[in-house]
């Protein structure tokens, strides 16, 4: 009887590993490109235990079938672990004229807990604070206690989950409010003026998920990521930082494919994963919010930060503005494909509308 219960839970996870490879935008399918690393270690103990207590001869088909769901996902995960190399150089802390920190939080509307959060913002004094889900009373709470020291600021608040709000030591020239692909999904574009007249561009996302209580497909947010990541591309290699929650992992083919059509660098390769939600339940965690950057960028320092009532941890990191270093960071290029699925994907949500707004 055990044997058929593990080779039923190892037939489950194969086909849970080989869905995301259907050309399909609809949650079902998508959505099995998140839990990558406990679908892993799901296999690898029904592997573990079939092997040692199995008494059918077909119990080794279920093992393999445990071990290729392993070795597929093992495949997507491994370079956000430390077993692979560092895409972002490590600069620490020397030259603090050059650094910029940034603080990403996806607050959860309901969550009222805003002195948590305050408490760690003033504790590690980052130039630039981006909350998500940050609706009129959030935007109280925070503009009272930030806009002494971060008196530059965007604020969107708004009650469908999706308000933002932007808070800088750094002035914020020619500041934008757009709606990239669906009307009621903002996003914040910027510069951030560096003391030596360098400029940034800065980009804060948080599009809209694939689930079953947001939306049934992924196209909207698929398509805002490369949307931005092809006006990055476009823009002549100027020093730029995206950040936000972007409903999506670090491995999945949309952001992986982000990162090459940008040329944009995930600092979390080769360290680990920083995963940030759900910050309630550890054995189901991912990394959810985001920051990347050009590669005129070194890292110093990136940390996940305390839980205070929200679903999401905060992110922390600091990175130095090294634009002679450039050659010494690896982003990835986008070949044809690439190029050509991005301008599809683009074109597809443009040509549906608004979609689920």
């Amino acid at each position: 009887m055990l044997d058929i219960i593990l080779g039923l839970v190892a037939v489950l996870l194969l086909i849970a590993t080989l869905l995301p490879f259907l050309p399909f935008y609809h949650w079902s399918v998508r959505g099995f490109d998140f839990p990558r690393l406990q679908l892993a270690c799901l296999a690898l103990v029904i592997a573990v235990v079939q092997g040692i207590w199995g008494d059918t001869d077909w119990r080794w088909l279920s093992v393999a079938a445990c071990a290729l769901v392993a070795l597929i996902q093992g495949g997507y995960i491994l370079p956000w672990t430390p077993f692979w190399p560092k895409q972002v150089k490590f600069i620490g802390n020397d030259n603090e004229q050059r650094h910029i920190t940034l603080l990403v939080a996806n607050v959860l509307t309901p969550n009222r807990n805003a002195q948590g959060l305050l408490g760690q913002i003033h504790e590690h004094q980052p130039d630039v604070v981006l909350t998500l889900e940050s609706d009129a009373w959030w935007g109280l709470q925070l503009e009272h206690s930030l806009q002494q020291e971060w008196p530059h600021s965007v604020e969107i608040p708004l009650d469908n989950l999706y308000g933002m709000h932007l808070f800088s030591r750094i002035p914020l020239e020619d500041a934008e409010v757009k709606w990239l692909i669906q009307s009621d999904i903002p996003s914040i574009h910027a510069w951030l003026p560096m003391e030596d007249g360098t400029r940034i561009r800065f980009h804060a996302l948080h599009p809209r998920p694939p689930s079953p209580s947001e939306s049934d497909v992924s196209l909207w947010r698929d398509a805002e990521l490369l949307l931005v990541g092809k006006g990055i591309e476009q823009s002549e290699h100027q020093p730029t930082l995206v950040a936000g929650d972007l409903n999506d992992v670090a491995w999945s083919d949309t952001t992986r494919r982000f990162c090459r059509v940008s040329r944009m660098l995930d600092p979390r390769r080769g360290r680990g994963m920083f995963s940030t939600f759900h910050a309630k339940y550890p054995f189901l965690r991912w990394p959810l919010d985001h920051i990347f950057i050009s590669d005129h960028f070194q890292l110093v320092m990136m940390k996940r930060l305390k839980y205070y009532g929200s679903d999401h941890f905060p992110i922390l990191a600091t990175f130095s503005f090294q634009p002679a270093r450039v050659d010494e960071n690896e982003p990835l290029e986008a070949d044809d494909a690439d190029q050509q699925d991005a301008k599809e994907t683009i074109q597809e949500a443009r040509d549906k509308g608004d979609g689920e707004a």
